[in-house]
């Protein structure tokens, strides 16, 4: 990443920060932001991302009502990709080593 240009870091950076309107539903309760499957009949808090904060949208009755109304767009989805020709090429079958083995 040395070689990186401010343009190409900060295009980068943006990518992977929420764009204005997602949502995301968060567990209501005392303890810290878990995952939807651990109590996933609690109701969820619904917030939505203004550009600068998480703001509160409303309150969804489970994880699944949270999950439907967050929308299709997932963090996820913004999430590069490595390029295909990034991986070494496969070895020709059968693979023999380059190297003749013996057991000691």
């Amino acid at each position: 990443m040395d070689d990186e240009s401010l343009n190409e870091w900060v295009a980068r950076w943006e990518a992977h920060r929420p764009k204005s309107g997602d949502r995301k539903a968060v567990p209501l309760g005392e303890g810290p932001e878990r995952g939807g499957h651990v109590d996933p009949d609690a109701p969820r808090g619904m917030l939505e991302w203004d550009g600068h904060q998480w703001v509160p949208a409303g309150v969804a009755e489970d994880h699944a009502t949270g999950a439907q109304e967050c929308g299709p767009r997932d963090a996820a989805e913004r999430v590069p990709l490595p390029r295909f020709s990034a991986l070494p090429p496969a070895p020709e079958r059968p693979f023999r080593p380059t190297r003749v083995f013996r057991r000691p």
